[in-house]
C-alpha cells in the first residue's frame, strides 16, 4: 500500500491541507451571516452561489487547465481562492460574499480537476482502487479537521479567515515541488442526461436528491444547530461528526449492496436518512442524541451518491461508465446548488426545524421513486453487479478513478 501511495503523496498532502483550510468556510460564512442578522434566505443564497460556481467550474475550467498546464492552473486556482478567503475578513457584505463564494466554487472545481486528473494519470488497473480510497480519506479527513478551526476566532473575528488563507496557500507547495510529471490533457465522450436517466432512472434521481440534501446541510446546518443552543465548539464538533460518520458507513453499506439488490440498499438508506433527519429536526436542545443522529445522517447521506453510481454502472456497459458517472456528478452538483435555497425557504416557513424537514422531504421523494422502480423493473442479478466503490462528489474527472472503469478511458478527463 505504501509503495502505491508514495508516487502520489504530494497530491494527497495537497488535498488534505486545502480541505483543512477551505472545508470549513461554508460553516463559518453561514454563521457569520447569521450573527450579522441576515435572513435565512440570504444565507441560503450565499451557499447556493458556491455550489453554482462549483458546477460551472466542473464544466468549464478544464479548458484553462489544458491551455496553461496542470501546475500553473493549480497554482492560479489556489492563489485566487486564498485571496478570496482573506477578502471575507475585510468587508462583510452579503452581496460581495455571494460573489466571492461563486469564485470559491470555480476555484475549488479547478483544484479538483487538476488533482483528480493527476491521480488518474498515476493510477493503473491494479492501484486505482487504493489511490481512490486514499484520496477520499485525505479529502474528508481534511474537511473534518478543518471544522475545528471554527474555534479559532477568539477576540479577533478575522483569525479563522487568516488561518484558512494560510493553509490554502500552503497547499500549492507540495504540487510546485513535486518531481512527478503532470498528466497529458484530453477529452472524453459525453453522455447526455437524457441517456443517463433512461439507463438508470433511480441513479439519476438519487444523485440529484443527494445533492439537494447535502447542499442544504452544508449551507445551513450550522445555523440550525446554533439556534437550538450549540456553542461554537459544539457546532464544530457536530459538523465534524457528520463528515466522519459519512466516511464510516460508506464501506459497510457498499458491501451490502454488492450482495443484495442494490436498489433495496438505496431505498433503505434513503428511509433511514429520512428518519435521522426528522429526529434532528425534533431535537430542540444540545444533546448526545443530536450528535448520534448527526453521525447517522452523515453515514447514510454520504453513502447515497456512490450507491447511485454503482447502481448506474450495473446497467451500462464498460465504455459508458466513466461518462455516465460524470453525468451523475453534475446532477448532484445541480441539486447541491438548489439545496441551500430550498432549505432556506423551509426554515423561513417552518422555523429552524424546517431545514431537516426539507432534507427529509427530499429523501422521502427519492425513496418513493425507488420503491416504484423496484416494482416496475427487475433487479440486476447479484452476480452481474459491478463491485461497489466509494466515489467523491467533486467533478466528472473523479469518475476516471473508479476501478470499474475501463483502462483505456483513463487519460481523458470529461471536462471542458
Amino acid at each position: 500500500m505504501l509503495t502505491v501511495l508514495l508516487p502520489v503523496r504530494s497530491l494527497l498532502i495537497a488535498i488534505f491541507i486545502l480541505m483543512a483550510g477551505s472545508g470549513f468556510l461554508s460553516t463559518l460564512i453561514s454563521l457569520r451571516l447569521e450573527r450579522a442578522g441576515n435572513s435565512t434566505l440570504m444565507i441560503g443564497a450565499v451557499a447556493t452561489a458556491y455550489f453554482a460556481g462549483l458546477t460551472l467550474g466542473a464544466l468549464r475550467v478544464g479548458s484553462i487547465v489544458r491551455r496553461v498546464g496542470y501546475i500553473r492552473a493549480f497554482a492560479a486556482f489556489v492563489s485566487i481562492l486564498s485571496a478570496s478567503t482573506l477578502s471575507y475578513a475585510l468587508i462583510q457584505s452579503p452581496a460581495l460574499w455571494t460573489a466571492l463564494r461563486f469564485i470559491d466554487g470555480l476555484c475549488v472545481a479547478g483544484v479538483f480537476i487538476c488533482l483528480e486528473s493527476w491521480l488518474n494519470e498515476r493510477a493503473d488497473a491494479q492501484t486505482r482502487g487504493s489511490i481512490l480510497a486514499s484520496y477520499m480519506v485525505a479529502l474528508y479527513s481534511g474537511q473534518a479537521v478543518g471544522q475545528l478551526l471554527l474555534n479559532a476566532s477568539g477576540e479577533m473575528p478575522s483569525t479563522p479567515f487568516q488561518i484558512a488563507s494560510i493553509l490554502i496557500s500552503l497547499a500549492v507547495v507540495p504540487i510546485c515541488l513535486t518531481r512527478a510529471h503532470a498528466p497529458a490533457t484530453g477529452n472524453a465522450s459525453p453522455f447526455s442526461l437524457r441517456e443517463l436517466f433512461t439507463a438508470s432512472p433511480l441513479g439519476a434521481v438519487g444523485a440529484t436528491a443527494t445533492g439537494l440534501m447535502l447542499g442544504a446541510f452544508y449551507g445551513l446546518a450550522a445555523v440550525h444547530v446554533r439556534r437550538i443552543g450549540l456553542d461554537l465548539s459544539q457546532t464544530a464538533t457536530f459538523m465534524s461528526i457528520v463528515i466522519l460518520g459519512g466516511v464510516a458507513l460508506q464501506w459497510p453499506l457498499g458491501r451490502l449492496s454488492d450482495r443484495y439488490d442494490r436498489r433495496q440498499i438505496i431505498v433503505i438508506s434513503l428511509g433511514a436518512a429520512m428518519v435521522a433527519s426528522i429526529a434532528i429536526a425534533l431535537i430542540a436542545s444540545p444533546s448526545f442524541m443530536l450528535l448520534m443522529f448527526g453521525g447517522l445522517f452523515g453515514g447514510l447521506s454520504f453513502a447515497l451518491y456512490p450507491l447511485c453510481v454503482a447502481h448506474t454502472n450495473d446497467r451500462l456497459d464498460a465504455d459508458n461508465r466513466v461518462a455516465a458517472s460524470g453525468g451523475l456528478v453534475l446532477l448532484y452538483s445541480v441539486g447541491a446548488a438548489l439545496g441551500p435555497t430550498g432549505g432556506a425557504i423551509a426554515m423561513t416557513l417552518a422555523g429552524g426545524p424546517g431545514l431537516f424537514l426539507f432534507i427529509a422531504l427530499c429523501a422521502a421523494g427519492a425513496l418513493l421513486f425507488g420503491v416504484w422502480r423496484q416494482i416496475a423493473t427487475d433487479p440486476v442479478p447479484a452476480d452481474e453487479q459491478q463491485n461497489y466503490q466509494i466515489m467523491p462528489r467533486t467533478t466528472p474527472v473523479a469518475a476516471l478513478l473508479d476501478p470499474n472503469s475501463p483502462d483505456e478511458a483513463a487519460p481523458a478527463p470529461p471536462v471542458g
